[in-house]
C-alpha cells in the first residue's frame, strides 16, 4: 500500500508508521524532518511550505512506484505538511516497511533524497525579527 499526504495540520509520526506496519514485516524504518531554530547564524523562528499539491501528489506516487522497482518494501508513506511549521515539529515524515531492514533503509533514504530533487513544494524560513527568505533547494533537479 502506498500513502502519499500534503497536510496543513500537524503531522503524527506514530499514525504515519502505523499506516506502514505489517505483520508480514520485520522493519519500519522513518524519516522525520523537523524545523530546526537556526540557519547560518540566524534564529529561525518558523517554517512555511507552499506547493502545486497535484503535481506534488503525482510526484510523491512516482517516487513510490520508484522504491517498488528497486527494493521489496511492504508499506510506503510520505507525508509533507504544508503552511506554517514551528520549531522543532515535522515538515515531512517518510515511513516504509520491508521483511528485512537493508530494504526499508535504504527506501527511506531515497525517497527523502527524491522527494528534495522531484517534488514541488518550496520553502520560505522566517527569522525572528525578519519577514523571511524562499530557499532554493540544491538538490533540486531543475536548478
Amino acid at each position: 500500500m502506498d500513502t502519499v499526504k500534503l497536510l496543513s495540520t500537524k503531522i503524527s509520526i506514530e499514525e504515519v508508521a502505523d499506516i506502514v506496519g505489517s505483520p508480514s514485516c520485520g522493519a519500519t524504518s522513518l524519516f522525520v524532518g523537523t524545523t530546526r531554530d537556526n540557519f547560518d547564524n540566524k534564529k529561525v523562528v518558523q517554517l512555511e511550505y507552499e506547493a502545486y499539491e497535484a503535481m506534488a501528489e503525482t510526484a510523491m506516487k512516482k517516487i513510490c512506484s520508484d522504491i517498488r522497482g528497486k527494493w521489496e518494501v511492504q508499506n510506503i508513506a510520505i507525508v509533507h505538511r504544508l503552511g506554517v511549521v514551528p520549531v522543532r515539529e515535522a515538515s515531512v515524515v517518510i515511513a516504509v516497511s520491508s521483511p528485512h531492514r537493508a530494504e526499508s533503509l535504504e527506501a527511506v533514504q531515497f525517497a527523502i533524497d527524491a522527494l528534495k530533487s522531484l517534488v514541488p513544494i518550496w520553502k520560505k524560513e522566517v527569522y525572528e525579527g525578519d519577514t523571511g527568505q524562499w530557499k532554493s533547494n540544491q538538490e533540486c533537479a531543475w536548478t
